[in-house]
């Protein structure tokens, strides 16, 4: 769940402290939910630039997030789909 005015997400009984931009990137994956969003879209949703091939930065924040996010659940909900891109569901 996130708390769009306190800007913090919440999982089970945990508050989850993130950055401005994992926030806005967990925002725009769960805004999506189910829906493979690519590298492109999220580099120009939630960084606002035009996706340069030779940057990891998506994937750097993806895995900043999925270690608040995910690691401490047994249920993932952030996945990669290779190739294509991430997906917000559960399972």
């Amino acid at each position: 769940m996130l708390d769009i005015d306190k800007k913090i997400a919440i999982r089970g009984d945990r508050n989850i402290e993130l950055t401005a931009k994992e926030f806005s990137l967990l925002e725009f994956l769960m805004l999506n939910k189910g829906r493979v969003v690519s590298r492109v879209d999220i580099a120009e949703k939630v960084w606002e630039i035009t996706f340069d091939t030779g940057t990891n930065v998506v994937d750097v924040y993806v895995n900043l997030l999925r270690k608040k996010i995910d690691k401490d659940f047994p249920v993932k909900l952030i996945h990669t789909r290779i190739g294509l891109g991430y997906i917000f569901k559960e399972g």
